[in-house]
């Protein structure tokens, strides 16, 4: 039974890894709202990860970081606060919940963390300036502490195209938009929750102990192809 650190589990992405983990790991999920479930494998600490201090615990094998934004607008119409938030949410709080469980972690099995970038830092897309800005962060993160902990902890990155979440409800508010979500895919399609989470139950896996540093396109071929 591994022992896995999610912050941001209540919701979206982060409650799919959740909800795949509880039956085989004992989990310990750090958000502002407590998950829809209870579990005896699951330990949840109710707290705002950038403004209090994180919890201390013991013996963690992996650690996920989950929570992100969606904050879209014309570049005339971004302030100065509004890429200050994206970058404190995205790169910040990662950087503050590595530091902080990182010489935990390093006595773990097969350790790792987990963080979330978009198909957005690769594919130029317009009113995405403050939160592509933030997510190449967190790949230059990435490379950077690959390579810093190659030894000792893998750390990799998800990066998804939209995902059906409350997160961007705005965005698939309806049967139109939702369709021209799917024609915008070469794939034709766009993720589920459970499919991200199957990604990064994987890349925590055994099966990925060869691999880190990476950033992995979840893109239904928005990013990779041209049709």
């Amino acid at each position: 039974m591994r022992k896995i650190v999610i912050i941001g589990g209540s919701k979206g992405i982060g409650s799919a890894i959740l909800l795949q983990q509880l039956e085989s790991n004992l989990v310990y999920n750090i958000s502002r709202n407590a998950p829809e479930i209870t579990h005896p494998n699951l330990m949840h600490y109710s707290l705002d990860v950038l403004q209090e201090v994180l919890p201390d615990i013991e013996n963690i094998d992996t650690l996920i970081y989950c929570p992100g934004s969606i904050n879209l607008k014309p570049i005339g119409s971004l302030s100065i606060d509004d890429f200050r938030n994206d970058f404190e949410i995205n790169v910040i709080g990662a950087m503050k919940a590595i530091q902080k469980y990182l010489p935990v972690l390093k006595n773990g099995k097969n350790p790792s963390i987990v963080l979330f970038s978009t198909v957005a830092a690769k594919l130029g897309m317009p009113f995405h300036a403050s939160i592509a800005t933030a997510k190449a962060g967190v790949e230059g993160l990435v490379k950077s502490l690959g390579a810093e902990l190659a030894s000792v902890v893998r750390i990799n990155a998800i990066a998804p195209t939209i995902t059906e979440t409350s997160l961007a409800a705005g965005i698939l508010r309806n049967d139109r938009m939702k369709e021209n979500m799917v024609e915008r895919h070469p794939m034709k399609g766009y993720l589920k929750p459970e499919e991200v989470a199957s990604m990064a139950n994987y890349l925590i896996s055994d099966k990925a102990k060869s691999i880190s540093g990476q950033v992995f396109e979840m893109d239904y071929g928005i990013v990779t192809f041209k049709i």
